[in-house]
């Protein structure tokens, strides 16, 4: 997947969890929990939605692999490609 890809596929799950979030200002560095007002479970919904859409395992000690949108990016990008 791109860099693109990615991004849609995660601001399309955010949408669903946080459907009143505006996603076009989102910038790639900062944490998303900063920009948006995602709290902890909410971040769960995020990593188990990767896991039922798109069969991706990411165990605990990855999380802070998610926190910015660089950083998911980086992380989902290898995991996607499988």
């Amino acid at each position: 997947m791109t860099r693109e890809e990615i991004i849609k596929l995660i601001f399309a799950i955010i949408a669903e969890i946080a459907p009143d979030e505006d996603l076009s200002h989102v910038a790639p560095d900062v944490p998303l929990r900063e920009q948006l007002d995602l709290d902890s479970m909410d971040f769960l919904d995020i990593v188990m939605e990767l896991r039922k859409r798109h069969g991706v395992e990411v165990p605990e000690a990855d999380y802070p692999e998610l926190v910015t949108l660089d950083k998911c990016v980086a992380y989902l990008g290898p995991k996607l490609k499988k």
